[in-house]
């Protein structure tokens, strides 16, 4: 059985949309999609995870891209995903989805950020929706 401790959620964008598209940025460069607050209280919340999903609609434009996700907890990195998108004369449009799980979270409030960054140079990609992004912290068995 666990407990559930905290939870969050975010909708920048709800829906696919060429006409507000934004390009990815070109690493070292990212691109920020969305930021959710989790709180662990500290009383009763050893041992924790925190699970976290996002979607993220990205739209290939030139060549092949190679999109960094990552997602930081309070700035550090703890978790990174490599998707390639592929743009005209092939897919374009892709609903990238992934999910991380940070393990035994110090209590207090903390930030968890997920951003993109297109490593391949020459090639570009944007974001055009939907972006969402969810925490889920609970407490788990010992």
């Amino acid at each position: 059985m666990v407990r559930i401790l905290d939870k969050a959620a975010v909708q920048p964008r709800s829906r696919f949309n060429l006409a507000n598209s934004v390009t990815i940025r070109r690493s070292p460069a990212r691109t920020v999609l969305a930021t959710v607050v989790i709180r662990i209280p500290v009383v009763n919340s050893r041992p924790n995870r925190v699970d976290l999903v996002a979607t993220v609609g990205v739209r290939g434009v030139t060549g092949i891209a190679q999109i960094l996700f990552r997602v930081f907890r309070d700035g550090v990195q703890i978790f990174n995903t490599l998707q390639g998108i592929e743009s005209t004369g092939s897919e374009q449009n892709y609903a990238v989805t992934f999910q991380a799980e940070d393990r035994n979270v110090r209590p207090g409030a903390h930030i968890y950020t997920v951003t993109a960054e297109n490593r391949m140079a020459g090639t570009r990609a944007d974001i055009v929706g939907p972006i969402s992004f969810s925490a889920l912290a609970v407490r788990t068995r010992s």
